[in-house]
């Protein structure tokens, strides 16, 4: 049986949708239907988030067009995942706040956990903070523990 592949609309690690495309997800959709289905290893609905390592660029680098917001898959090491400093080559993603729940709208139950990162100028414990913000989506762990792919 053959397996279909999502129509990718990445080129060259930059997502060129079709004229009149847009992609405006939901916290929900994001974690059930693209980071779920990533850390699971499960077809993506669409290829229109890129992989990439967030900590090889500063925020005004980050592949994409436009001043408009942005999608990643981040695929890092579960050590890394814990730490609240995340380092770029000018200065670093700081949490702010707790993270909130994520939950499916049917059934009330718990898919996901959102974070709000604001990135900071220099070094840490003396950085400036800066307009740049990040959300950093994460599955809950008890789903986590059991993929090895993301976190």
């Amino acid at each position: 049986m053959e397996t279909k592949r999502p129509i990718s609309f990445i080129r060259n690690g930059i997502v060129r949708l079709p004229p009149g495309f847009r992609f405006h997800p939901t916290d929900e959709e994001l974690v059930v239907q693209y980071l779920k289905r990533k850390a699971f290893s499960c077809p993506l609905p669409a290829a229109v988030i890129p992989e990439i390592n967030l900590c090889n660029f500063d925020p005004w680098d980050l592949p994409g067009e436009g001043e408009g917001e942005r999608y990643f898959f981040n695929l890092v090491d579960r050590s890394a995942f814990h730490r609240s400093i995340r380092a770029t080559g000018s200065g670093y993603w700081k949490a702010a706040g707790k993270p909130k729940p994520v939950v499916a709208t049917a059934s009330r139950e718990l898919v996901g956990m959102k974070r709000v990162l604001v990135f900071h100028k220099g070094k840490p414990l003396r950085g400036s903070a800066t307009d740049w913000v990040m959300h950093e989506y994460c599955l809950p762990s008890n789903l986590a523990q059991r993929s090895n792919s993301i976190r």
